[in-house]
Parts: structure tokens; C-alpha cells; sequence
């Protein structure tokens, strides 16, 4: 899951990006309204949060510019306590509201609802679960479940199982594995890709009979069914 972070606090916005990466999410961060908008409008995420008082362009016209061409779920911060305020983030388009100061458990309780709601709504261009072969994937939950029995997955290992699994049959590179996971340019001298991949195909591929993540030699790694010999 993609999310999106438009905060000009630096420190909260620090704060809140470890937070939700260690969560699971990967996160793009903008300091003011205008950085926002655009990445916003160019780019598909899953949830945006949205601080009312930015730079540039403010978090309501930030919003009625979105609205316009996108139903992205928008939970908004403001640091103002007034019924008011929140009304009229609320008629503009938001999908909910937070008063700062907030505990960073609720921050995430209320992205997880919206991607609940998001999964029942008929218009969703996103799929929230993946398949292949006995391999079930539910995006929403982040549960992962081969012939009927759960993996045990951590965060990291899950994002680059949902990656592999939405793009099935093409094969990925270790760049652009590192880039979508973990928001990292790639380096030669890192072998941080191969030792995910092994370790996630210890749990995908060596309890059972059919493999279904494969190496391509110096291209990358594809998942898909094959054929045995």
C-alpha cells in the first residue's frame, strides 16, 4: 500500500514516514501544498494525508483541486480544534479527520478503516487481493496464504510479495525491486534484494511442491506458475 504524506512540519512528517514504513507502507512525503497537488494528481496512492495549513497552496484547495478528478481516500490533520474547520474539510471531499496533537496508533486505526472502506467501494481501481495458483494475497488485512496455510511474513517481505504477485508473469529487476520496497536507487555493492528474495521463497516456495518464484538470470525475478518438467 502507497501512501502519500503532505506535512511541512519536518519533524512530525519524519516521525509519522518511519512510523508508517515500519507499518508496512511505503510512503512519499511533500513539504507544501503545490509538491503535494502533483504528486497527488500524477501518481495512484492508496490513502492521502493531508495537513490543513501548508505552504504554497493550502490543504482545502489542495483537496478541491484533487476532487476534481480523483476519489483518493484523504484523511486531513489540522491543529485547529473548531466544528467549523472540520465541517468544511469534510464537505470539500475529506474522508476523515484528525485534531493534532494524536496518538500515532489512532493516525494508523484510521488509514486502515479507510482502506476498508475503499475495498467496498465499487469504483476502487485497485484490486485488494492477489492471486496465483494456491497463493491468496489480501492487501488489506496483509495476510498471505498458500494451500490453506498462512505465511508468517514481515513487513518488508509482504511488500515485495504483493509486488511480485500484482505484477505476476513480468519479471522485475533488482532495481526497480529496490526502488518499490525499499525506497532505496540500487546499489551493486548491497545484496539487500537477493537476501530478501531468499528468504521470502523459504517460506512462499520451500514448504510446498511448485515453486512459483523464479530467478531469470541477469534480468531479475518473476513470479508465476510453471509447468514442471
Amino acid at each position: 500500500m502507497r501512501l502519500l504524506l503532505i506535512e511541512d512540519e519536518a519533524k512530525l512528517g519524519e516521525y509519522l514516514r518511519k512510523g508508517l514504513a515500519e507499518e508496512g507502507y511505503v510512503v512519499d512525503v511533500a513539504t507544501d501544498g503545490i509538491e503535494g497537488l502533483h504528486l497527488a494528481m500524477e501518481l495512484d496512492y492508496d490513502v492521502i494525508i493531508l495537513d490543513g495549513m501548508l505552504p504554497g497552496i493550502d490543504g482545502l484547495s489542495v483537496l478541491a483541486a484533487l476532487r476534481q478528478t480523483k476519489s483518493t481516500p484523504v484523511l486531513m490533520l489540522t491543529a485547529r480544534a473548531d466544528v467549523e474547520d472540520r465541517v468544511r474539510g469534510l464537505q470539500g471531499g475529506a474522508d476523515d479527520y484528525m485534531i493534532k496533537p494524536f496518538a500515532f496508533s489512532e493516525l494508523v486505526a484510521r488509514i486502515q478503516v479507510l482502506l476498508r472502506r475503499a475495498q467496498s467501494h465499487p469504483s476502487s481501481p485497485e484490486p485488494t487481493a492477489l492471486r496465483e495458483a494456491d497463493l491468496e494475497v489480501d492487501l488489506i488485512r496483509r495476510r498471505a496464504v498458500r494451500a490453506g496455510v498462512r505465511l508468517e511474513l514481515t513487513a518488508k517481505e509482504f511488500n515485495l510479495l504483493a509486488l511480485l504477485l500484482r505484477r505476476q508473469g513480468e519479471v522485475l529487476s533488482r532495481t526497480e525491486l529496490a526502488s518499490q520496497v525499499w525506497d532505496m536507487n540500487f546499489d551493486s555493492e548491497t545484496n539487500v534484494v537477493e537476501v530478501a528474495v531468499r528468504r521470502l521463497r523459504m517460506k512462499v516456495d520451500q514448504p510446498f511442491a511448485t515453486p512459483l518464484i523464479h530467478t531469470v538470470r541477469g534480468m531479475g525475478y518473476v513470479l508465476e506458475s510453471r509447468e514442471q518438467p
